[in-house]
């Protein structure tokens, strides 16, 4: 059967190529044609275009990109129209895959969508057109079936992919990968300021600002797969930061504590059982529209899931350099790191298990093979 998916950034490659392995497990005859990137490309299939190509920010740079949003979705709608699946799949990605699930729902397509637009964040009257337009949708968060169950929309949920992906790493040597990168022996103190330049750009440099007041820790950048290490060079003016590319889990894995940019990172980290203060700062308009739409109590993974803050947030002007030195002096304390250690174990129960990809790559041909006959 023909598939075609459509992931927007990091994480959505990463949950992307571990479900295209899966489906070709399911179907070895699969054909695969995915908007994505590096991870999705070396399972196979034929990359359309990649998403650092399409990676934008906030209402406001959306806004300022409008032009070339609109193409992209130009050339997305023809681009499905030659190919011709059996079933489109949607990776997160809401702003752009709504559109697009829209259009292909008029125009018979079977409609799939992987990992949950959060509609339970803001504007929860989409959920009407959500379920309009998409066939079947697989949900990774526990409260999210409950939610849509509010709407009368049956989902399924699946559990979380980044538990196979945390368990299935290959494991990294210590010793190695310390000599790779020139690192020393100090504790690590990683820094995770985001993927895409204007996060890392509102990021990095606060927290950089920490470096030479804790001179028994070593600083390491996680660098993105998405942004070249000169990007990166310009933040970094003291002796005591290192940098990584692309290997944020070998990172993590070694690390005492972490900085972490809000999004997906967070609850990597959570996974790594890392202690981290997670930091947020938006462009200021989109920040103020932001505000005025968003309902929830938190803007972390973790605490979204927990339902209570277990890791500190520090959100636009709260994130400043005295803040987040007594948040990170608080997670270095042993009380601090053993409550938080107890809240990780607890939260990863509740994420459901391993097989995400496997259980969703099932039903999706289970239901299209239904569907074709």
């Amino acid at each position: 059967m023909k598939y075609y998916l459509i992931a927007g950034e990091a994480s959505g490659d990463l949950h992307g190529s571990n479900l295209m392995k899966a489906l070709l497990e399911e179907d070895s005859d699969a054909d695969i044609r995915f908007w994505g990137g590096d991870l999705m490309q070396a399972v196979g299939g034929t990359l359309v275009t990649h998403y650092k190509e399409r990676s934008f920010m906030g209402f406001a740079e959306v806004i300022l990109n409008l032009r070339t949003i609109l193409g992209f979705i130009k050339f997305c709608k023809s681009d499905i129209e030659k190919f011709q699946p059996d079933v489109i799949i949607f990776i997160d990605n809401s702003g752009f895959n709504l559109r697009i699930a829209k259009w292909a729902k008029q125009k018979n397509f079977n409609t799939h969508y992987y990992i949950s637009p959060q509609v339970w964040a803001s504007r929860a009257g989409r959920v009407e057109k959500i379920k309009q337009n998409v066939d079947e949708m697989y949900v990774i968060l526990p409260f999210e079936k409950e939610f849509y169950k509010k709407y009368n929309y049956d989902v399924h949920f699946v559990g979380h992919p980044l538990i196979d992906a945390v368990a299935n790493r290959p494991k990294v040597s210590e010793q190695r990968f310390k000599e790779n990168y020139q690192l020393s022996n100090k504790p690590i103190i990683a820094l995770l300021p985001g993927s895409r330049k204007q996060e890392i750009t509102k990021m990095l440099g606060v927290m950089l600002s920490l470096v030479n007041e804790f001179k028994d820790y070593q600083f390491v950048i996680a660098g993105a797969p998405s942004q070249d290490y000169e990007f990166y060079q310009g933040f970094i003016k003291q002796n005591n930061v290192k940098f990584v590319d692309n290997r944020t889990y070998d990172l993590l894995s070694l690390s005492t504590a972490a900085l972490v940019t809000s999004g997906t990172a967070t609850l990597e980290t959570a996974l790594f059982k890392v202690p981290q203060v997670v930091c947020y700062k938006a462009n200021a308009i989109s920040y103020q529209i932001a505000k005025r739409i968003i309902t929830l109590k938190f803007i972390s993974l973790v605490n979204l899931i927990m339902d209570r803050e277990v890791v500190t947030e520090l959100i636009q002007g709260d994130l400043n350099k005295n803040r987040l030195r007594k948040e990170l002096i608080a997670i270095l304390d042993t009380k601090k790191r053993e409550q938080l250690f107890l809240d990780y174990y607890e939260l990863e129960k509740k994420l459901g298990g391993r097989g995400a990809s496997e259980q969703t790559a099932k039903l999706i041909v289970s239901k299209i093979s239904n569907y074709k006959t």
